[in-house]
């Protein structure tokens, strides 16, 4: 018979796929309109958003934890902190994230990014202490970010309907996939102790809050919708981070390829990649 043994740490990604299972599980229900309805049937395959019911209740889930938690946190946080080291900290944050950028331009053939990767890693976790300071930026070396949804877009995997993650927030059926693949890249999930990776895992939130605190508090204020403005964001900033802010009608940089990827000309439902 299966027991849990309370001393075995449980790994952050087997946390991870037991909040998609439940994602894909309580989706599952979602239907399409009715064929006889064809004005809701294009507006539900334009949108790609079948799960939309559940979606919404997982934003506003998620919603609930950020005005009773995150927030006011974070809220603290930049009040408290100076921005000196608010901006070491994010480096730090940054600067750990190197190994899983550096595998995902690896796989995506973009072995110029992988070297300015490697070069960036190296140069801040020792001229830079440990990446508190950004050295590599400062002599014109620029970071950019790389993760396995994007690495499995640039294999052509479809990106599937839209989907709002516990916790996780806005992603898709592929983007939630790319998060296990990211997390089995990343060697803290493996090296670390499961108190260091919940320090970071905190770490990493408030962060991520305080870059973007004005303009997400200042869209829910303003948007008469704010599912339907967030869901648009996302798939923007998703096309624009896939295609390493190229436009769609010019290769990629640092790819093996120097083809453009003319199927985000050719059909424009491939926004939501």
């Amino acid at each position: 018979m299966f027991t849990l043994n309370p001393d075995k740490k449980m790994n952050s990604y087997g946390m991870l796929i037991v909040t998609l299972m439940i994602t894909y599980l309580a989706a599952g229900c979602a239907t399409p309109p009715s064929s006889g309805n064809k004005e809701d049937l294009e507006t539900f395959k334009e949108f790609n958003d079948p799960y939309e019911p559940f979606n919404r209740t997982m934003l506003d889930f998620n919603l609930t934890i950020d005005k009773a938690v995150v927030r006011p946190i974070t809220s603290a946080y930049r009040e408290t902190v100076p921005d000196s080291l608010k901006d070491n900290v994010h480096n730090f944050i940054e600067n750990l994230r190197s190994p899983v950028i550096f595998a995902n331009d690896l796989f995506q053939g973009k072995l110029g990014r992988a070297g300015i990767t490697l070069t960036r890693f190296i140069m801040n976790s020792t001229i830079g202490l440990l990446g508190f300071n950004d050295f590599a930026t400062e002599v014109g070396i620029e970071k950019h970010d790389e993760d396995f949804g994007q690495t499995l877009a640039e294999w052509d995997v479809d990106p599937g309907p839209y989907l709002v993650l516990p916790l996780f927030g806005p992603s898709s059926t592929r983007d939630a996939f790319g998060l296990v693949g990211d997390i089995l890249l990343d060697p803290f999930t493996w090296l670390a102790p499961m108190e260091v990776r919940l320090v970071r895992t905190a770490a990493t939130t408030i962060d991520k809050r305080s870059q973007k605190f004005d303009q997400i508090n200042d869209l829910e204020k303003n948007s008469l919708d704010f599912y339907s403005a967030v869901r648009s964001l996302y798939r923007q900033k998703r096309l624009d981070e896939i295609r390493d802010g190229i436009p769609a009608n010019k290769p990629a940089p640092g790819s093996l390829s120097d083809m453009p990827r003319t199927k985000y000309q050719s059909n424009p439902s491939t926004v939501a990649k």
